[in-house]
């Protein structure tokens, strides 16, 4: 029979356990600065989710059925976040010419700046990984993501724009580093993208 990850005993006994307790620990740090920053803006921290993603990635990226890809929500609740931005002048809408119902989202002056400011809220967590060595932050980072990209391979995270899902991604084969064959360059760990805006999905 299966133990909990949280049931103590099991837990004290098993390392893999121990693993998913400590990221249990780190997204209620996540969860508990983005609330800070939230309350700071008088915003809900899906709407300082949604900020920053504006500020950082393209026009296609910037429509609502991407949004609610993207944060694993329901069109209707990405497209009420987007209503309440509006009305507090922080995004604005562009229609497009051949489809009056699909627009691409724009940051205000204001959002951009506000934006700006909360996508700081991980400085707390980014400050004790630095103190890592550099072989440390390298293993983090592979284990990292081949546990996203399993997460994804099942379906509870639907979008991935790392190059370990991406279809210019070569992995390393007999003694090669992996390649990217868009850049054209062999990837050490330290090149490995989490979020790439050139990401072209697997067949």
């Amino acid at each position: 029979m299966d133990e909990s990850d949280f049931n103590l005993k099991h837990q004290n006994e098993n390392i893999e356990s121990k693993i998913v307790a400590s990221l249990e620990r780190i997204s209620q740090a996540f969860r508990v600065l983005l609330w800070q920053e939230s309350k700071e803006h008088v915003l809900s921290p899906i709407q300082v989710q949604v900020l920053i993603f504006l500020l950082n990635h393209s026009d296609e990226k910037r429509k609502v059925s991407y949004l609610a890809d993207e944060f694993n929500m329901t069109k209707a609740t990405i497209s009420e976040t987007i209503k309440t931005l509006e009305q507090k002048n922080l995004i604005t809408k562009k229609y497009e010419p051949r489809d009056t119902r699909s627009y691409i989202i724009y940051l205000t002056e204001k959002g951009k700046e506000i934006a700006d400011k909360t996508s700081f809220f991980t400085k707390q967590i980014s400050n004790p990984i630095q103190k890592l060595t550099d072989d440390d932050k390298e293993n983090m980072l592979q284990s990292l993501m081949d546990i996203i990209q399993q997460l994804n391979r099942s379906g509870i995270i639907t979008i991935q724009r790392m190059c370990k899902t991406c279809s210019y991604f070569e992995p390393s084969k007999e003694g090669k580093l992996p390649y990217c064959n868009l850049l054209n360059q062999i990837l050490e760990t330290a090149d490995l993208r989490i979020d790439c805006p050139e990401h072209k999905m697997k067949a």
